[in-house]
């Protein structure tokens, strides 16, 4: 195992965190008429406000990256080759359900990936676990908003089967 020199290391940092940014965005983009989408649903009483889920995701993205970085400088990506394949995964899948739910109003499909989506990221925070603690906890907080979306969407799916099929 090799430490990853100093000055190499915040452009790691940089380079986790445009990955993770890179994935909101693919995200982002089919959300692009979401607030006028998410006002036409009828939402359960819990729901909250679209203005949410912006300032939230920013902070998880952040997150997110931090943690791949914290495990990339360990000794690269070959130290850590599990966990930061998984992390890509998942960032692959969560940018995938936006489009799922938001662009193609799929709702039981969209359903049926974030529930992919909650295990990778538990799969995730143990993996990284393995390779910094602190990788993992960083994860967390994903883990519990993903928790939550998911019950968000299971419940928006039941309220709009004629919006979301």
């Amino acid at each position: 195992m090799t430490t990853i020199p100093k000055h190499n290391q915040f452009l790691g940092l940089v380079a986790w965190l445009v990955i993770s940014f890179l994935a909101a965005g693919i995200g982002s983009m089919a959300s692009i008429n979401a607030e006028a989408f998410y006002t036409q649903l009828v939402l359960p009483r819990w729901a909250p406000p679209s203005a949410v889920f912006g300032p939230v995701w920013t902070v998880l993205y952040t997150l997110m990256g931090i943690a791949a970085w914290l495990a990339w400088r360990v000794g690269g990506f070959g130290a850590a080759r599990t966990a930061l394949t998984l992390f890509l995964l998942q960032l692959a899948v969560n940018a995938l359900w936006s489009w799922l739910f938001f662009g193609w109003h799929l709702g039981t499909l969209s359903f049926a990936f974030i529930l992919l989506l909650w295990v990778l990221i538990a799969a995730t925070i143990i993996t990284l676990w393995r390779v910094r603690p602190l990788a993992g906890v960083l994860l967390v907080p994903y883990l519990l908003w993903v928790s939550f979306a998911s019950a968000l969407n299971y419940a928006i799916r039941q309220l709009n089967p004629h919006l979301l099929d």
